[in-house]
């Protein structure tokens, strides 16, 4: 499990990533908070901060499973899995 870094990022698609994902999924603040992606409750929570704005600029999401990192580096690079 490592930390991946994630960078101008629809949040939309994330949550919709983290919904696919094998493994759990978090979203490391840059407070140190660490967030369960596939929370309902985070996920709302994530979307009414973020209403001014459609993508994140960067964040830290840490994924339990490898196929699901491997999944997201490359959504990350190319924009598709």
């Amino acid at each position: 499990m490592a930390d991946t870094t994630i960078h101008n990022f629809d949040l939309k698609k994330l949550i919709a990533f983290a919904e696919t994902a094998k493994g759990e999924m978090f979203l490391k603040t840059p407070e140190g908070d660490v967030l369960n992606l596939k929370s309902r409750l985070t996920q709302l929570l994530a979307l009414s901060s973020v209403m001014d704005q459609s993508s994140i600029s960067e964040a830290t999401v840490i994924c339990k499973d490898p196929e699901d990192e491997s999944r997201l580096f490359r959504m990350n690079l190319y924009g598709k899995e």
